[in-house]
This record gives C-alpha cells, sequence and structure tokens, in this order.
C-alpha cells in the first residue's frame, strides 16, 4: 500500500499540477474516452446593472458587456462537467452625502469568474433546454479609482463564487449550435 502511493507521488512531482488535477478530472468522468462528447463554448453577452442603497446613498454597477468560454466534457448521459472563465467589466459609481454629495464615478472594476460546475440536458431533439450550477472563484479587480472620494488605491480581491444557469442550445447542425442562457453569479463575503 505504501509503495503504491510513493509511486502516485512522484508521478505528481514529476508531471505539472495543471496537468496532474486534467487528468484525474478527466479519468473520474470517462466512461470511454472514444465516446465521449465535448462541447466548447464561447459566449458574449449583457451584464445587468445593479444597486445597492445604503439609507438615502447607494453604490452601483452600470451595465456592461461580458464574455467568456465554457469547456464541457460529457460525465454521463446529458449531464456535461464544465470548466468556465467569464469576464466582466464595469463602471461603479456612488452617491454619499459625506464622500461624494452626487453621484460620481468610483471605479473601473473588473471581475473575472473562474468556476467548475456541470450542466443537466433535458433532451428533445434539435432544441436542448438546460440548468446548471457551478462553484469557483471571483477576481475583483479595481482600476481608475476616483481620489476625490478615496484617498489610496482600491486593492484587488478573490473571493470563493457560486453561479446557477439555465437556457437552451438551437442546433443548427450535429455540432454547430446556438447557445442561449442567464446566468446569476454570487460571490461570497463572510466575517
Amino acid at each position: 500500500k505504501n509503495s503504491y502511493m510513493s509511486r502516485l507521488i512522484n508521478i505528481g512531482k514529476k508531471i505539472n499540477l495543471f496537468g496532474f488535477a486534467l487528468a484525474i478530472f478527466i479519468g473520474l468522468f470517462s466512461n470511454n474516452s472514444f465516446a465521449q462528447a465535448v462541447e466548447i463554448t464561447p459566449s458574449y453577452g449583457i451584464q445587468f446593472g445593479s444597486k445597492l442603497n445604503y439609507g438615502v446613498n447607494y453604490i452601483k454597477a452600470k451595465q456592461s458587456g461580458q464574455f467568456g468560454l465554457t469547456v464541457g466534457v460529457e460525465a454521463i448521459d446529458n449531464v456535461m462537467a464544465e470548466v468556465s472563465w467569464f469576464h466582466q467589466g464595469t463602471e461603479v459609481r456612488m452617491r454619499d452625502v459625506i464622500y461624494s454629495p452626487i453621484e460620481s464615478q468610483l471605479a473601473d472594476l473588473a471581475m473575472d469568474w473562474i468556476m467548475v460546475g456541470g450542466t443537466t440536458y433535458f433532451p428533445s431533439g434539435n432544441i436542448r433546454p438546460f440548468v446548471g450550477g457551478s462553484l469557483g472563484v471571483v477576481i475583483l479587480s479595481p482600476s481608475n479609482e476616483n481620489f476625490d472620494i478615496v484617498d489610496r488605491s482600491l486593492s484587488s480581491d478573490t473571493r470563493f463564487a457560486f453561479a446557477f444557469k439555465a437556457g437552451l442550445n438551437v442546433m443548427l447542425t450535429d455540432v454547430i449550435g446556438l447557445n442561449f442562457q442567464g446566468n446569476m453569479f454570487f460571490p461570497v463575503q463572510w466575517g
């Protein structure tokens, strides 16, 4: 038993961590490596704005574009194991009676979501509805801070995150289709 574990440890040392993790990921979900479906889904969409009120004051993120890439491998029939990356860039504005009596730009904010999850498809021919969920991290990177409001640069932050999605794929051919979906992303803060 110890020699088996030491061989695994030595193998892990010889190849890089990413390759080792990828091999485990593929190995866990492979029934027959030649019969699996692989999906590569580039995406572009709209991120709706949001607003957080505190008393008569508020902070808001403006509506902006979002793009990303999802790679999925069929784990079992109609279930895809997926790795996704999404990038969102927006402008954060605020109104605060003390710091910014009129609405002003606080900073630009880039958000990179790196998620691992799964999607279940409901088969129905050329139109395939689906639902899914994922866990991962979001990297928040502010820039172009308004130094009339803040007295120093805002720092980047990485947070645990989860997401849900639903939508449908409209297949134009056996291998090319259009993907229509809605995502709800949730960064988590505690403490």
